[in-house]
């Protein structure tokens, strides 16, 4: 079922590109594809380009260029350019929801997570990372999970910590698995849009932390497996930004449950401010199991219908503050703690926000986690500037921030407006969009600083592989 909104990029990227020999002696680079820092699998450039021929042979002049073989034996630069080609592919060819609810495009990425698209190797000979000086960790898992389709129970978490255990196959997507969930638990098909499933983890302090939303594509029996070592646990959580939307789902008993579980968690684990005054009427009303008019009435308080994320650091309004981050509502709100220790809240508008992207920086300095920044282009009365949050939530926050645009242009689009959109170039060609849209939002994913490219490394060849071996 496709979900409507605004179509962006999702944050693909290739972190790494091995060079392995085959039982047989010839060599080929394998690429490690990576979805918001997570490993979905690894595939070679003749496989990425065969699914290419497929979705083209379905899809025409939709489906993006995809990057062009090499005839001579490629030097390093030649392979870290192409890699950087396929990166984009990855980026660029999800832009169509067309093309990533088919049946060839989930195909492909259900093989690969599964371990099925990697071809078996005698040997590694070398390891070409793109993050320069960085450390694998939590972001980058090189290990091939090979998982068989076959029935499995799988966990499904709701906020007050409960769990419905599903009986499912192994290769489900997770459109797959929320459906079942839905069924299980009464909702009508027509509510899916509002809901989405998320990794999550709960603290030793008992805060709740969330890791990422899971991809409609995703396997989420695979994806658990391979976050083993963060001890995720698979959740349902309502998936919009504007506390409004609320209201489409209060005539169904089974969601108006879901949000008000929910609700209550939120308002437990500090995310919702209310008012001791407003504290008191939730406590009455929730003794009363009025839930309906608990609702009604947190929609009121700061914070209700916002993503909280974990304590970051940011360098507004200087370098080096600590932030708690709030995103929400058409809004980004920081509480800072000044180096006085005083506490700044600032809020920024989604509407006066240009552009954003999510970078790698690489290790910590304890080596033990890398570290990720979301850098946005603000207008701060009248003057554009970048505003830098360091935060391992980067690709979650991006995802809100996409989430928040989708709702605006729908919600533009109900209401009759007409706004100027400017398309991505790859879809500059395609039939127009009703929707025009006056805000310009870019928003990317960059792999590597610029910084961390040394042009004098001497430029080595790899001279016994060829485009037939790829």
């Amino acid at each position: 079922m496709a979900r409507p909104g605004l179509a962006m990029k999702l944050h693909f990227s290739i972190t790494a590109a091995e060079e392995l020999r085959e039982r047989r002696g010839g060599r080929y680079v394998l690429y490690s594809v990576c979805l918001e820092g997570f490993l979905l699998g690894k595939a070679r450039y003749s496989q990425l380009r065969r699914w290419d021929a497929q979705l083209r042979h379905l899809f025409g002049s939709a489906v993006p260029a995809f990057p062009p073989k090499f005839y001579l034996a490629m030097t390093k630069s030649m392979a870290d350019e192409r890699r950087s080609q396929l990166e984009q592919y990855l980026q660029n060819v999800t832009l169509d929801s067309n093309i990533t609810n088919s049946d060839v495009f989930i195909g492909f990425f259900r093989k690969l997570q599964q371990g099925h698209v990697c071809i078996c190797i005698s040997s590694l000979n070398t390891v070409f990372s793109c993050l320069t000086d960085c450390t694998v960790s939590s972001f980058c898992f090189y290990d091939t999970f090979e998982i068989q389709t076959q029935r499995a129970f799988l966990d499904v978490y709701l906020a007050d910590g409960s769990n419905l255990r599903l009986d499912i196959q192994t290769s489900d997507t997770a459109q797959r698995i929320l459906e079942v969930t839905f069924c299980k638990m009464g909702l009508s098909r027509e509510l899916i849009k509002y809901f989405s499933l998320f990794f999550f983890q709960d603290r030793d302090d008992g805060a709740l932390s969330v890791v990422k939303k899971v991809a409609e594509f995703e396997l989420p029996y695979v994806s658990l497996q391979s976050m083993k070592e963060l001890h995720c646990k698979l959740g349902i959580r309502k998936w919009y930004m504007d506390p409004s939307l609320d209201t489409q789902l209060m005539d169904c008993r089974a969601s108006l449950n879901l949000l008000y579980i929910q609700a209550i968690q939120e308002v437990k684990r500090n995310w919702v401010k209310p008012t001791e005054g407003q504290m008191q009427e939730l406590e009455f009303l929730q003794k009363n199991a009025n839930k309906a008019k608990f609702l009604e009435l947190i929609r009121e308080m700061q914070f209700y219908g916002y993503v909280r994320l974990d304590p970051c650091i940011c360098d507004y309004p200087e370098e080096g503050c600590s932030a708690d981050i709030y995103v929400g509502n058409n809004e980004i709100n920081c509480c800072i703690k000044l180096p006085t220790n005083q506490t700044k809240e600032v809020s920024f508008k989604i509407n006066r926000l240009r552009s954003w992207q999510v970078t790698f920086l690489g290790a910590t300095q304890d080596g033990e986690e890398d570290t990720l920044e979301l850098r946005f282009e603000y207008n701060d009365s009248g003057t554009w500037q970048w505003i830098i949050l360091y935060t391992k939530q980067a690709f979650l926050l991006s995802s809100c921030l996409k989430k928040m645009i989708s709702e605006q242009m729908m919600k533009a689009a109900k209401g009759g407006q007409e706004m100027e959109i400017k398309m991505p170039e790859s879809t500059k060609n395609r039939k127009k969009s009703s929707i025009q849209e006056k805000q310009v939002v870019h928003s990317g994913f960059i792999s590597r600083k610029t910084f961390l490219v040394r042009p004098n490394e001497d430029n080595c060849v790899f001279e016994k592989i060829g485009e037939e071996d790829l």
